[in-house]
């Protein structure tokens, strides 16, 4: 009579050895994690008894391959879209001066910025601090940098959008 699979047992023998797998496939740290946990609930569906060791860790890495590679295609494919949408953009918005026209509008809503957004923009972006550091420098906590660079991003499109509109 064939033994059901015992899940917790099968995570403790082999958490380890199919982390380790992803790993030396290339994924990062946090994308390991991810598959692993993906690939013991395919594991849980799919393995109806427990076949040993030998099989249980034959299936798991096949499984946690295909994820990866299965990951990796959709990824491509998303980038392929996102470029696809960049180059459209690009030719409708600044085909025909290179985007002159919008970096003369980002320079002039840069201008504009004063204060903290002013200071904000040049530590993050002109002096390439992370949040942490601009955060520290600048007396605030690092989610109050991130919706302040928000804001300042939101603003700006703003701005650059009615001096292109208005340009138009």
């Amino acid at each position: 009579m064939p033994v059901p699979i015992d899940l917790a047992a099968l995570v403790r023998r082999h958490q380890a050895g199919l982390w380790r797998y992803l790993r030396a496939l290339g994924a990062p740290e946090d994308l390991a994690e991810d598959l692993m946990q993906d690939t013991f609930l395919v594991a849980m569906d799919r393995l109806g008894e427990d076949r040993g060791d030998a099989a249980a860790a034959a299936f798991l890495r096949r499984t946690a391959r295909h994820l990866l590679l299965r990951r990796r295609r959709d990824l491509g494919r998303r980038e392929a879209i996102l470029i696809d949408l960049a180059d459209a953009a690009w030719r409708r918005d600044c085909g025909e001066d290179d985007g002159e026209l919008w970096l003369a509008s980002l320079r002039a809503c840069l201008d504009r910025l004063e204060g903290r957004a002013r200071e904000v923009v040049q530590r993050f972006y002109g002096e390439g601090q992370d949040r942490a550091a601009v955060a520290a420098a600048m007396g605030m906590k690092a989610n109050g940098v991130k919706t302040l660079l928000q804001r300042v991003r939101a603003a700006l499109r703003g701005c650059i959008e009615q001096r292109i509109g208005g340009a138009a």
